[in-house]
This record gives structure tokens, C-alpha cells and sequence, in this order.
């Protein structure tokens, strides 16, 4: 079984998966942060918001023994309070907006390259005209 399991992980697949992931998790964190500290605060500032993840609905009180700022999300969700965080939610799907839009060219241009290489590869070789002409020849002969 471990013969077994060895070969498996040494399948050149799961090795490229596995480094697939692990880049994809680096490309995670940059793209992460180009939203947090680069495209969030243009679109907070165009918007008059210092930051979206801190905008909220609260859906229900917060336990008696709170003591924390009613405006602060991160302290009210610590402590239990129902709410819609609807400008966290905002700030995830701009992210995924931006790293899918990245995925999207990365595929794109990786497309392109892949369709110059076939096509610069692929030997027409005769055309069936040529062909055609060289049995005619042959059979005068």
C-alpha cells in the first residue's frame, strides 16, 4: 500500500497540482492585498468611506455585558452579535472580481502561446494537389 501511495503522489499530475497550489495560495495573498491596500481605498475614498469591511446591519442586540463601540464589526462579531456584514462581503467579491479578471488573462495569453507553438509545429507537409500531381507522374512513368 505505501508502493502504492508513492506512486501515486509521484504522478506527474499531483505534483503539478500540488504546485498549483501552492502558488495559487501566494497569487491569493497578493491579490489579496492589491484589494485591501490598493483598490479598496480608492473606491472608500471615491465613496467618502475610510473602509468598507467595517460597514454593517445589526440584526439584533448585543449582549448585555458588551462593552465595545456599536460601529466597531470586528468587536461586535467577536462577541456574538447577529449582523449583515454586507461591506466585508463587498470588499471578498471585488477580490474575486480581481483574481478572477488575472486567472482570466493568465489563461488567455497561456491559450495564445499554446495555439503559435501547434500551429508552428504542425508540417502541412504535400497538399493533396501535390499529391495528386505526383501519382499522375508516377503512372505516366
Amino acid at each position: 500500500m505505501l508502493n502504492e501511495f508513492k506512486a501515486f503522489i509521484m504522478k506527474g499530475n499531483v505534483l503539478d497540482l500540488a504546485v498549483a497550489v501552492i502558488i495559487g495560495a501566494a497569487f491569493a495573498t497578493i491579490t489579496t492585498s492589491l484589494t485591501e491596500d490598493v483598490i479598496m481605498p480608492v473606491v472608500s475614498a471615491l465613496f467618502g468611506m475610510p473602509d468598507f469591511s467595517g460597514m454593517f446591519i445589526l440584526l439584533g442586540s448585543p449582549p448585555a455585558d458588551y462593552a465595545g463601540a456599536m460601529t466597531d464589526y470586528a468587536a461586535l462579531k467577536e462577541a456574538g452579535v447577529p449582523m449583515l456584514g454586507w461591506g466585508q462581503f463587498l470588499t471578498v467579491v471585488i477580490n474575486f472580481i480581481i483574481l478572477a479578471f488575472i486567472i482570466f488573462l493568465i489563461v488567455r495569453y497561456a491559450n495564445r502561446i499554446m495555439t503559435k507553438a501547434e500551429e508552428e509545429a504542425a508540417d502541412p507537409g504535400p497538399s493533396e494537389i501535390d499529391l495528386l500531381t505526383e501519382i499522375r507522374d508516377s503512372l505516366k512513368k
